[in-house]
């Protein structure tokens, strides 16, 4: 019996051992988007980043709108969002201090499969048209996300107003992607989401992918600390310690196999290695 305890005694001193050092500031805020959370991918990442580094994160997801405003509100430390073109907006007032890419999947259009506007296989421009020629029922997610935001984009491109639209057949959710793809899916509606949500929720879901493929589709992800400069109070330490993190190479392995046992195929493609202009942003 005493070796026993002797035993369990020396493998409690070896973990203690292993275990990081606890951060003089642990407690770390993490604003970020919907679908990296309905998606499962913080679901791994998050206990895995906790575990080799003492931070305690504490997650909140919204769409990448909010999530950009609690980083120029001073109420997260760090984000990851993917919405470029607001993001560069938040850089260029010097709200945000780093910013790396991490990762990128694609948008895709789902529908039911009797396709009533007819948009299968077409350019996403060309669908979004027909969608709205035949005023098919569309839920947009209506809440200033990454998501919300690439959609009101293509509308714009095909020269159509969804403030225009009838509310009878465009309707906002005003809520996250996963609910929204649900709305869609007991609707009989079209909607445009990320392929990683979509996938994560297809067996509960009577939509199909209708549209993909297109070279506008591209959904790519940034982490961004918070500026320090702007925010003293924020825990840049971290904010860079998360963002050094998920851009490494072992995470990125994590991120290039995520969910492809699961769904045969991988829901977010790593992308630490590359440029903006490699996406082409």
């Amino acid at each position: 019996m005493k070796r026993i305890f002797a035993s369990l005694f020396l493998i409690s001193m070896l973990l203690a051992a292993c275990a990081p050092a606890a951060p003089a500031n642990p407690a770390l805020i993490l604003a970020t988007t919907t679908s990296t959370q309905d998606s499962g991918l913080l679901d791994v990442l998050i206990p895995l980043f906790e575990a080799q580094t003492g931070y305690k994160v504490q997650t909140v997801a919204v769409g990448t709108g909010a999530a950009l405003k609690m980083g120029e509100e001073g109420n997260a430390d760090v984000l990851l969002v993917h919405a470029p073109a607001a993001e560069k907006t938040l850089m260029d007032a010097g709200f945000g201090k780093e910013r790396f890419l991490v990762m990128h999947n694609d948008f895709i259009v789902v529908g039911p499969a009797a396709d009533p506007a007819g948009i299968k296989g077409l350019a996403v421009l060309d669908a979004f048209k027909a969608i709205a020629s035949a005023q098919a029922p569309f839920i947009s997610r209506g809440d200033d996300s990454g998501t919300n935001k690439a959609e009101l984009t293509l509308w714009k491109k095909a020269e159509l107003d969804p403030a225009a639209f009838s509310p009878g057949w465009y309707i906002s959710s005003g809520q996250g992607m996963g609910a929204t793809l649900t709305i869609a899916s007991e609707k009989s509606a079209y909607t445009l989401t990320d392929r990683a949500t979509y996938l994560a929720n297809k067996t509960n879901l009577k939509l199909e992918i209708l549209v993909e493929g297109d070279n506008s589709l591209l959904n790519v992800y940034h982490v961004i600390t918070v500026n320090p400069a702007k925010w003293p109070n924020t825990n840049s330490g971290g904010a860079l310690a998360f963002a050094r993190w998920i851009t490494s190479p072992d995470v990125q392995k994590i991120i290039a196999t995520f969910g492809a046992e699961q769904y045969g195929q991988p829901l977010f493609f790593p992308d630490a290695d590359k440029t903006d202009a490699d996406l082409g942003l």
